[in-house]
């Protein structure tokens, strides 16, 4: 298992279902209508449908009664959003939902390492990003962390430690100070870093051979998509393009579009409704439509990146091949309360340009693969050359 202070769930919720899933369950509709992460509480235009309308009036009522009486807003919206069975509501603090809104902009507050648990329960640095603090500090891939802030991290989750990096406990932000103990071969010691305030990087690029580009897309944060048509554009004339979205947990459905259009020539992506009011999201013109392309996706892949790969496939563009996908096709639209809190309710979902729901099912690759899936990308790659 592994982890980086990238991404990092919000403490409160990690006795939550899911902690994987905060930063995956992206406002598919507020990014497709223009209520972002920055900018909760503007109801979707059109808004009809009564079910989600009246609990989001619940969860509303609630934190004003509880504020009223001098209680706190944010507990009582969460009593509230528990009571109404929403799998993926949610409740942010002011604080948390910053975060949540920073990690989308391709930003995270924290030192810059990546980490896995090895053997003996050791935790292992397995990636420090240039530039970072950590970077800074000297600190290596294959140095071994100890502790943090005095506490030893021997046998913790690694979602653990990343919390502990961040300093999540203490809403810790970009200058703060953390305390790692380290140890590399015989020597042992320990460095203070200054948490910073850091760029993702989404979108990576690499040449598995002269015919092939594989384009791996983390999460879908901002940017994302004109990084990925710079890619496409770079990608050798003929050269077969391998889409890696294993594991990529969602993000902007505007970037997800946005990637869309790189590999279509105009035309729908998906619908989906907000409280009964049917919309539909479209490619911009002009992608790259004669380049073999291969998706791959597994469990992890959710949220836009199925709404991605569903167009994908429904089009024809793509071959998708791997492992069915998680199966996140809600939409959640944020709302402000009295406290500056952020609750976030399901008011409809998404579907493919052929009509398929998503949430709950996923989608089915057309060529099953776990183990291998890329060499499988790159068979499939070549026969598609052959086709063409």
């Amino acid at each position: 298992m592994s982890g980086r202070d990238l991404f990092c769930q919000p403490r409160r919720f990690g006795r939550g279902a899911a902690l994987t899933l905060l930063f995956a369950s992206v406002l598919v509709a507020g990014a497709a209508t223009g209520s972002l992460p920055g900018d909760p509480g503007e109801a979707a235009p059109g808004a009809t449908g009564a079910a989600p309308a009246a609990r989001s009036e619940d969860v509303t009522r609630a934190a004003e009664e509880a504020a009223a009486d001098g209680k706190s807003p944010m507990e009582a919206a969460e009593r509230a959003v528990s009571r109404s069975g929403d799998r993926w509501a949610a409740v942010y603090s002011e604080g948390e939902y910053e975060e949540f809104a920073e990690s989308l902009d391709g930003r995270y507050t924290g030192v810059g390492l990546e980490a896995r648990r090895e053997r003996g329960d050791r935790i292992e640095v397995t990636k420090v990003q240039p530039g970072s603090p950590a970077a800074a500090a000297g600190v290596r891939a294959g140095d071994r962390l100890r502790s943090v802030d005095g506490r030893s991290v021997d046998g913790l989750p690694v979602t653990d430690v990343v919390s502990l990096l961040r300093g999540d406990a203490k809403d810790a932000h970009a200058g703060t100070t953390v305390r790692l103990g380290l140890e590399r071969g015989t020597r042992v010691w320990t460095q203070t870093l200054r948490r910073a305030l850091l760029s993702t990087d989404s979108v990576t690029v690499h040449r598995l051979s002269d015919d092939t580009t594989v384009i791996t897309v983390a999460a879908f944060t901002k940017g994302v998509g004109d990084s990925v048509r710079s890619a496409v554009r770079d990608a050798p004339a003929g050269a077969g393009i391998v889409l890696d979205l294993r594991g990529n947990s969602g993000g902007l459905v505007t970037e997800a579009v946005s990637t869309a259009s790189a590999f279509l020539d105009g035309g729908l992506v998906a619908t989906y409704d907000v409280d009964g009011d049917q919309r539909a999201l479209h490619a911009d013109g002009g992608g790259d439509t004669t380049s073999p392309l291969v998706t791959l996706v597994d469990g992890g892949t959710m949220s836009a990146a199925e709404l991605l790969t569903g167009a994908l496939q429904d089009r024809g563009r793509a071959v998708v091949v791997g492992s069915r996908t998680f199966g996140k096709g809600s939409v959640q639209m944020p709302r402000r309360l009295p406290d500056g809190s952020v609750a976030e309710l399901t008011v409809g979902h998404y579907r493919t340009p052929s009509g398929h729901g998503v949430d709950g099912r996923g989608i089915t690759p057309d060529l099953e693969a776990d183990d291998g899936a890329l060499q499988r990308a790159e068979t499939v790659l070549s026969g598609l050359g052959d086709v063409s």
